[in-house]
């Protein structure tokens, strides 16, 4: 008999809480909730927009995403998304089809654990 294993791969989600500290402080709450909520939800297009890019091969205009995935989770303090898409811009101009893939699927855990986390994050005080 064979045993087989299933892994279950999670992320540490790694929010930068001194930016939304400092985003709170320079636009104040109001302000602040609105960047973030719009860069959620940019952030939230883009991941799925990836995915569909990666899915058709189509590495230049998933470059291109990855790229500006880095710049909306640097402005609102998501250091592991920024992080891991920076990851697969180098894997698409490496021509890496084996690190792209697991990168990608990286991509997507850590993008979605950090998009949970920062929503919580919303009923609490910064």
């Amino acid at each position: 008999m064979q045993v087989v294993t299933q892994l279950r791969l999670t992320e540490q989600v790694d929010l930068d809480h001194s930016q939304l500290s400092t985003l709170y402080a320079q636009l104040g709450p109001a302000g602040a909730e609105d960047v973030v909520c719009r860069a959620m939800e940019e952030l939230a297009l883009r991941l799925s927009h990836c995915e569909r890019l990666f899915k058709a091969a189509n590495w230049a205009e998933l470059r291109k995403s990855a790229r500006s995935l880095v710049a909306i989770a640097d402005q609102i303090g998501m250091k592991g998304v920024s992080i891991v898409a920076n990851d697969v811009t180098v894997c698409v101009d490496n021509k890496s089809d084996i690190a792209l893939a697991a990168t990608m699927h990286r991509l997507m855990r850590i993008g979605e654990g950090s998009l949970t986390a920062i929503w919580e994050l919303q009923d609490i005080t910064i």
